[in-house]
């Protein structure tokens, strides 16, 4: 036996290769033309089913924020908290002198008694009037019986024309001065609004004294700032300080309410509404999701309320994909830890409907 014959294989073993080689290629025909039409199924069937979650990672916490400016000026007499302590609506958090308001105030206070005064004078005055008036009326009753004497004695010519001249100017003297008498009478009446009994308050120079006085104890209750809702306080200024009227002198920022703005692009807000269950999850608190739902959605996108909005009508045009902001509520904000305005935010919004419902119909793939 040669060595060639030593070394070749019998036939049975080479059947065996040659069908083991058969299997292999038709495996790699399966393999290659099977696997890569399930794997495009699964991602069709993966991309119709899913679709239903929403989410965005351009959210963060709001709450509402208010610059406190004084109505009045003058130097921060005293600072009644510390920077970031928690206070309650109605609490006072600075006092700003106000010698200069008291100083208005005692004024308006001897205006007020000097129109009470008045009045009290212009009373007087007219009752003296009335009383001058009776008089005066009695005597032109006088000078009429005395022109009639006269006139029936010169015609006569048992009196002088002079006796009759006499009687006709005491006559016309008595008239105008009952005249006179009235427009002083109607003059004191008008100060006291027409109405000579009238109680000071509804007399006008009473009401502007008492404005003034009202005014000054206004200005004097405003000197002390006080919390407009319950918040932290921040941006204190210091006790020594000069507010301005108009000025903003510290923040506050509410801790009973605070929600989540989350930026969704226009494309996320085909199923979204309002009501819809919401997973919150805030950065600075990693496996601690926190529940809400959807409370408004926005009319207008971000770029609406910019300053200088984008004219899309003018020169070169790139379509970009808008934002809208939704606002989410925290339904149980104050079950954990403290949600702080501005902290970082992924919502998931639970549409309840993936893109298969979207493509063929509410009813498919919920």
């Amino acid at each position: 036996m040669n060595i060639e014959s030593k070394l070749s294989l019998p036939s049975d073993v080479e059947t065996d290769a040659a069908a083991k080689l058969r299997r292999t290629q038709v495996v790699r025909r399966i393999l290659m033309g099977v696997v890569p039409l399930i794997a495009v199924a699964a991602g069709v069937s993966w991309y119709l089913m899913s679709g239903r979650y929403v989410a965005t990672d351009n959210a963060y916490v709001k709450a509402d924020i208010a610059s406190v400016s004084p109505e009045i000026s003058g130097n921060i007499q005293s600072v009644l908290v510390t920077e970031n302590q928690l206070v309650k609506k109605g609490q006072p958090v600075l006092v700003i002198d106000d010698t200069n308001y008291l100083i208005a105030l005692a004024g308006s206070d001897a205006q007020l008694r000097s129109a009470v005064s008045a009045i009290e004078s212009d009373k007087a005055r007219y009752r003296q009037k009335e009383a001058s008036l009776k008089i005066m009326q009695s005597n032109v009753a006088f000078a009429e019986r005395e022109f009639k004497r006269q006139s029936t004695l010169a015609a006569s010519n048992f009196a002088a024309a002079a006796k009759l001249d006499e009687a006709q100017h005491n006559l016309d003297s008595a008239r105008q001065n009952i005249a006179l008498l009235k427009q002083e009478e109607a003059e004191i009446l008008a100060s006291l609004n027409g109405d000579p009994n009238v109680s000071p308050e509804q007399v006008p120079s009473y009401q502007v004294a008492m404005t003034a006085k009202l005014s000054a104890e206004t200005f004097i209750k405003r000197a002390t700032l006080l919390a407009p809702f319950d918040g932290v306080v921040s941006q204190l200024p210091k006790a020594g300080d000069y507010a301005r009227t108009g000025a903003p002198v510290f923040s506050i920022v509410s801790s009973n309410d605070v929600w989540v703005e989350a930026n969704f692009k226009e494309t996320d807000l085909t199923n979204m509404k309002v009501g819809q269950p919401v997973d919150v999850h805030i950065d600075t608190y990693p496996g601690r999701p926190f529940k809400g739902h959807v409370t408004s959605i926005s009319q207008a996108s971000g770029a609406e309320f910019s300053v200088l909005p984008a004219q899309n009508s003018t020169g070169n045009w790139i379509k970009v994909v808008q934002r809208i902001p939704v606002r989410i509520s925290v339904d149980d904000q104050h079950e954990g830890p403290a949600l702080r305005a501005g902290m970082s935010v992924v919502a998931d919004v639970d549409t309840g409907k993936s893109r298969l419902a979207r493509y063929f119909g509410d009813n498919a793939g919920n």
